[in-house]
């Protein structure tokens, strides 16, 4: 392992064995006093950020910007803060943490025993959400995390998601695909992060008037179990507690190639993310490259 793959196993380390232990009102100021001091370094990250965020608010200001990318760090380090004291949180705590709207279309759909996928955009605390439906709705669900370098910083991500009850799968190899399929086909549930493509072979689609990629595996997944098909929406107001939306479901065109039929079910996926990111845009933690513009052809994704 190399020194800065060491530090930034340290770090992650460090992070959840003593945030976890601060009251809630110190760990919320820590968020905040670390997102400003990166902010005001406008390092890679940063920039990055406010080149999104200028795709996302057409015509906005470079002083608009700036305070769009202030307020995208520090809800980036509440995403951070908050998934550092998630293990140490009370069932109640994390059951009266997330008040999302438009529940009916997951309960429904899982009662009907088609299994369902929820596909999410970096919006706000993914986590919370996934850790509130393990404990709040009782229900157990099959997610993908991707590789991380060194390996024992993806072994801690996959040992923090299980802690709160997911199932969780490594996004390389075609294994995960097969093994997700079967949890839906079986009446289970799926959450996907679902806005990046990780692959350089996904599907694209529009997205604020410009090509990107988003991955085909939620439409996939759809189309080849008959599960139910949710995009879902997160963000963060004033209060403590995380808001959300789940959507009306993507349904899977009548007729076309599964090709075509992914295509307009992605696209659906991406209008669904794009009215939840317009409306909230300092709450998508999206601080790579996505469009097609942006990205080297050579090296896909970065």
């Amino acid at each position: 392992m190399s020194a800065a793959d060491r530090f930034a196993d340290g770090l992650y380390g460090l992070g959840w064995s003593t945030v976890k232990k601060l009251p809630e009102p110190v760990a919320v100021r820590l968020g905040r006093t670390l997102a400003d001091a990166a902010w005001k370094r406008r390092g890679k990250g940063v920039r990055r950020l406010e080149a999104n965020y200028a795709r996302v608010v057409p015509g906005a200001s470079p002083e608009r910007l700036a305070e769009l990318s202030r307020a995208g760090m520090r809800s980036y380090l509440r995403y951070w803060m908050e998934s550092f004291r998630l293990p140490a949180w009370s069932a109640e705590r994390v059951k009266t943490g997330f008040e999302p709207k438009g529940l009916h279309h997951l309960t429904e759909g899982l009662d009907s025993g088609r299994g369902v996928v929820l596909a999410l955009p970096h919006l706000a605390n993914w986590d919370l959400a996934g850790a509130w439906v393990t404990t709040k709705l009782e229900t157990p669900f099959t997610t993908v995390a991707e590789r991380l370098k060194p390996e024992s910083l993806y072994d801690r991500f996959v040992a923090y998601r299980e802690g709160l009850g997911m199932e969780v799968l490594p996004h390389s190899g075609g294994a995960a695909f097969s093994t997700l399929a079967r949890r839906l086909r079986d009446g289970g549930l799926v959450c996907l992060v679902a806005d990046r493509d990780l692959s350089a072979s996904g599907v694209e689609v529009d997205f604020f008037g410009e090509r990107a990629r988003m991955p085909a595996g939620p439409a996939l997944l759809a189309q080849q179990t008959g599960a139910l098909l949710l995009p879902v929406t997160l963000w963060y107001d004033d209060s403590p507690v995380m808001k959300g939306r789940v959507h009306a479901p993507v349904e899977v065109p009548a007729s076309g190639t599964r090709a075509e039929k992914t295509s307009v079910m992605t696209q659906a996926l991406a209008d669904a993310f794009a009215t939840g990111i317009a409306a909230h845009p300092e709450d998508w933690h999206m601080l790579q490259r996505l469009w097609l513009a942006d990205l080297d052809p050579a090296k896909g994704p970065s």
